[in-house]
């Protein structure tokens, strides 16, 4: 069974967007794996709580996402 794990911040997608990424990916995996895929592909769209992930050592926040990127 194809299965898809997606983790995003609380509160960032829509319900139609997270709706697009089931739709989306389970699109790919048929396109992989052929129509009998569509039938037993699961994807999920999991939601972290504001500050619970990091990269690089540093905690993300929802803040901190939605800065503008540093001109270096």
């Amino acid at each position: 069974m194809p299965f898809a794990n997606f983790k995003v911040p609380a509160g960032t997608l829509t319900e139609k967007q997270k709706e697009q990424i089931v739709t989306r990916t389970t699109e790919l995996y048929v396109e992989i794996y052929g129509e009998r895929a569509r039938a037993n592909t699961m994807v999920l769209v999991e939601e972290v709580t504001d500050g619970g992930w990091g990269i690089g050592g540093n905690v993300l926040t929802l803040a901190k996402l939605q800065e503008p990127p540093s001109e270096d």
